[in-house]
């Protein structure tokens, strides 16, 4: 499976803005974005003009698919995918995207990046309704449960998780048991609960010409 190796700070930086790619150390003073304005390159700057409106498209797409770490194959299939349901397209988008396995784990507060989250499911330390899955784009549906295998419980990993999930956020979609690390979902994500950060009809323009 293709995957982008690279250095994610630069995939910020190219965008102009953080996509909390690090996890806690975006909100650090060593989050490139803070440190370095402008994008990657030894000539960026030279470079700068005028983006065109298929180039604010791009970005816009871009800036999603770098966010949810996603390659453009399966990113487009999400999007297919989204065309074919009833309703708004770019929301039916960012919803089959939030309801990805890997970020519903990252959202759950379980991992500190959704590249994090990915890792602890391929790894297989997550149980979806009791069933082993490492199938990272596996869609999440209402009353999902996932829990901890139990040989999992016993890495140092766990053991630091159990100590600051008290400090995490859940979304209102989902429900989580601190104690046991498990998590639920309580129903489908709404548009306004995802708080996107990229517009999901500028994405349906680019991939409508």
């Amino acid at each position: 499976m293709a995957r982008y190796t690279g250095p994610v700070c630069r995939l910020c930086r190219r965008i102009g803005e953080k996509l909390m790619l690090k996890g806690d150390r975006c909100f650090t003073p060593k989050c490139s974005v803070d440190r370095r304005s402008g994008p990657p390159g030894e000539h960026a700057r030279a470079r700068r003009r005028r983006i065109s409106d298929r180039g604010l498209q791009l970005k816009e797409k871009q800036k999603a698919r770098y966010a949810y770490q996603m390659m453009e194959r399966p990113f487009r299939r999400f999007f297919h995918l989204a065309e074919k349901q009833a309703g708004i397209t770019g929301e039916n988008l960012q919803v089959l995207l939030e309801r990805r396995l890997d970020n519903v784990v990252y959202r759950l507060g379980l991992a500190d990046s959704r590249s994090q989250a990915r890792q602890i499911v391929l790894h297989g330390h997550i149980l979806l309704n009791g069933i082993k899955t490492d199938i990272a784009s596996c869609l999440l549906k209402e009353g999902d449960k996932i829990t901890w295998r139990e040989e999992s419980k016993k890495s140092e990993y766990f053991k630091m998780l159990s100590n600051v999930i008290e400090s995490k956020i859940i979304p209102g979609w989902l429900r989580l048991d601190k104690n046991n690390l498990a998590g639920e979902v309580l129903s489908l994500p709404t548009p306004e609960e995802i708080g996107a950060n990229f517009d999901g009809k500028t994405i349906v323009e680019y991939y409508s010409r």
